[in-house]
């Protein structure tokens, strides 16, 4: 079905355009041109799909990607360099170093609640680094996926980038498929699953998944402010993002208070009612929405809960209460839902979060250099924010990814351009030196030979 679309982007590749930096270079300027003429489109269809604000929008995904788009055209001659590294002085007159060579036709997943983000931003690391890619969209943010297919299809050779449509039975045929690297974000379930389909062609593989990120609140913090930044990460695109905090664990003497400052943040956040609000997101679609409405019976809901399907609308809600096996400790929540689970100790809070699954992002407020220590030594994770949410994902300059069941691979800013490339050693010898003691037959005493391999 896709056999005819792959032929001719491998043939495209094999024509070694994609080689070129000059080339790469030029796509990427494209790319930001194609961004920067269709950014009011771009907002809107965002804004069909998820009731995001032209603020949010830009701010999360248009004006993130123009970011890494940035970032990498001034970097990308020094990163497609290759890079001389030190040679054992056994090899006199001789040089190593390390080539970034392309993969070949790459295929990127990505998934609906950043759909324009999520589908962009590695893609600039895919063109950076040389590839020919295949881009499937979510099926379940449909605006912005029709959007992006018809952008692509407009200022790119489909030889060169590809968008294919599709639901799940499109998504099953096109994983059947030989790539020469799959970049996946979404779920861990799917993640999966793509990772067993890849193994059947040894591809390669990032995956970007998820998981229930924790967040440690201690006695010793800034409660307002504290709550004003957990608010703000978790009820970000009503909480449909992979780093949102996911569960609170807070210092018993600081937990009424911070209950009264989440409730006033909230308040103030969407001018006391969210659902009028026009920086509040929607739910994806209904079958999402229901699974979150599942996930509410039996929580003590102390803030929210109130709902309209008509909307897919879910108000920010908090659940106080929370007993480690109740149904929201189960899954991610992926929404505007959030479970607080009181402990008196710091160990009580890391021993909780290491019972579980290593999550994607880690949240710790405090001002105690001890605690923030004993933390980061004990837990594993894929990030770590201290004192904020959320911002750790959105830096250049720090590769963004998990671990275990959050996920394998990093991207963002080189970290982009090292994932798509294939690190190819190099060691060059000259004939103008040469010793007799590596060939046989091998007369050199045993001892000697012994101390000449240090030199290695």
């Amino acid at each position: 079905m896709y056999e005819e679309i792959l032929n001719g982007q491998r043939k495209f590749f094999k024509s070694g355009k994609t080689l070129e930096v000059k080339f790469r270079k030029k796509q990427l300027i494209k790319l930001k041109e194609m961004i920067t003429d269709n950014e009011s489109q771009i907002l809107a269809a965002l804004r069909d799909d998820l009731n995001k604000s032209d603020m949010e929008g830009y701010l999360t995904e248009v004006g993130f990607v123009l970011n890494e788009l940035d970032y990498m055209i001034k970097r990308l001659e020094r990163f497609a360099s290759p890079k001389a590294v030190k040679t054992p002085i056994a090899y006199f007159n001789s040089k190593s170093y390390i080539m970034s060579e392309p993969y070949g036709v790459v295929l990127i997943l990505s998934p609906w609640n950043y759909p324009f983000q999520l589908t962009m931003a590695p893609l600039v690391g895919a063109i950076a680094a040389g590839n020919c890619v295949i881009i499937k969209p979510s099926e379940h943010s449909p605006h912005t996926t029709a959007l992006i297919d018809e952008l692509i299809t407009e200022f790119f050779d489909e030889r060169y980038i590809k968008v294919i449509q599709g639901e799940i039975p499109q998504t099953q045929v096109l994983l059947k498929e030989k790539f020469d690297y799959i970049f996946f974000t979404g779920g861990t379930s799917v993640g999966k699953i793509v990772m067993e389909s890849a193994a059947r062609h040894l591809t390669p593989v990032t995956l970007e998944l998820g998981g229930k990120s924790p967040c440690i609140v201690e006695g010793d913090v800034d409660v307002e402010l504290t709550a004003k930044r957990i608010a703000w990460g978790k009820f970000l695109n009503a909480g449909q993002t992979c780093v949102a905090p996911d569960y609170l664990l807070v210092h018993s003497n600081i937990k009424e208070a911070f209950l009264d400052a989440l409730r006033m943040v909230i308040h103030d956040f969407y001018d006391g009612d969210p659902k009028e609000s026009k920086h509040y997101a929607r739910i994806i679609n209904e079958k999402h929405f229901d699974r979150l409405l599942g996930l509410l019976d039996g929580g003590d809901i102390v803030l929210g809960g109130e709902v309209d399907r008509g909307e897919l609308y879910i108000a920010p809600t908090i659940l106080d209460n929370v007993k480690s096996d109740h149904k929201l400790m189960d899954e991610e929540i992926f929404g505007p839902l959030l479970p607080i689970i009181t402990y008196t100790h710091i160990e009580e809070a890391v021993e909780f979060i290491m019972d579980r699954p290593k999550p994607l992002a880690l949240y710790l407020f405090t001002e105690d250099r001890e605690k923030k220590s004993y933390v980061l030594k004990n837990t594993s994770s894929g990030g770590v924010c201290i004192n904020d949410t959320v911002i750790h994902m959105t830096t250049k300059w720090l590769p963004f990814g998990g671990v275990g069941d959050s996920g394998m691979g990093r991207y963002h800013g080189k970290a982009s351009f090292d994932t798509f490339s294939n690190k190819k050693s190099v060691l060059e010898s000259g004939f103008t030196f040469d010793t007799s003691q590596r060939y046989p037959p091998y007369n050199t005493e045993f001892e000697k030979m012994k101390k000449l391999m240090r030199f290695l």
